[in-house]
């Protein structure tokens, strides 16, 4: 099989949505209940450093990019990392492939943290992060409720060994 990791355009939007979706309807990877409006997706994240992973007939199957933590400028190389997949991809090992593209990526715009919040029994994606560099920083107890649940966070991080 053959994969490419290519810059996030306009035109794959509406499939990152539809990724997005899923991740959505797990009920295991975000607090979100209803996916937003384009709009409102574009405006939660940077403009640079978005990337998708496509199949060898050129669909979207994966996405990743990045939100501000903070508008304080203190926290301007300090972002939140979002990574999602089709589920029919998941546990094949191409999500390595995107977030390595995405250190890199990040480093080169001046982030030097990124972050993750997991929730706990979302396992795959915890060990996933760690086994790309990420330790776990600390547990949020009843953070936010979802479906009437409150749910806690694994905290993850990422710090740059090229950005101090």
């Amino acid at each position: 099989m053959y994969y490419e990791i290519r810059e996030m355009l306009p035109q794959d939007e509406t499939k990152v949505l539809e990724i997005f979706k899923q991740g959505i309807d797990s009920g295991i990877a975000t607090f979100d209940t209803e996916l937003p409006s384009l709009e409102a997706w574009n405006d939660s994240f940077f403009n640079e450093c978005r990337w998708v992973l496509e199949n060898e007939t050129s669909e979207v199957i994966g996405w990743c990019a990045l939100k501000p933590v903070s508008k304080r400028d203190c926290f301007k190389g300090v972002a939140e990392l979002s990574i999602y997949f089709d589920h029919h991809y998941l546990g094949k090992g191409l999500g390595s492939l995107l977030l390595k593209k995405m250190i890199l990526d990040s480093e080169n715009h001046g982030f030097w943290t990124l972050q993750s919040n997991i929730f706990p029994e979302n396992e795959a994606s915890i060990k996933f992060h760690q086994k790309n560099g990420f330790r776990i920083v600390g547990r949020r107890e009843k953070v936010g409720q979802l479906h009437g649940e409150w749910k806690d966070l694994i905290m993850l991080e990422r710090r740059s060994n090229l950005i101090f």
